[in-house]
């Protein structure tokens, strides 16, 4: 398994702490810095997309949220490349801990993806807001010359 994440991988949020993407951005998600994150506005649910540039098959998702801050009731959705605005395929549900450390989600291996859709549906803060300071997506690049969709 190898990170699915690279410099051709297109990110969207749905929010950004008072529009400040400066300081509170998506780059901030995949920065490897320790003192950065993305910071939502408030209210539920929230969500990160990822459009890779070539079909992946995801394994795993690793979040470093900040305690207090955390989605605590998320689900992982694709889309393949036949139908990228078409989130059916369910990658799985997930609970992370209220907790600081870096936590990682594996599932089984969902093929021929082209998006990933993370959404929080709830929030351990009362307002809804999520602050990560680290995501990665985890599995393989598929072979395009041997793929069909």
């Amino acid at each position: 398994m190898t990170s699915l994440i690279n410099s051709d991988t297109r990110i969207k949020v749905s929010s950004v702490l008072n529009r400040d993407t400066a300081n509170y951005g998506k780059q901030n998600l995949i920065d490897g810095s320790e003192e950065t994150c993305w910071n939502t506005e408030q209210g539920l649910p929230q969500n990160i997309l990822l459009d890779f540039p070539e079909p992946v098959s995801v394994e795993s998702i690793v979040f470093q949220f900040q305690g207090g801050f955390v989605g605590k009731n998320c689900i992982a959705v694709g889309s393949t490349p036949n139908s990228p605005n078409d989130y059916s395929v369910e990658i799985g549900r997930f609970y992370p801990q209220d907790i600081n450390p870096t936590q990682t989600f594996d599932f089984p291996a969902t093929e021929g993806l082209k998006r990933v859709k993370i959404i929080f549906e709830e929030s351990t803060d009362f307002y809804g807001r999520i602050t990560v300071y680290k995501l990665d997506i985890l599995g393989k690049v598929l072979d395009t010359g041997s793929f069909s969709v």
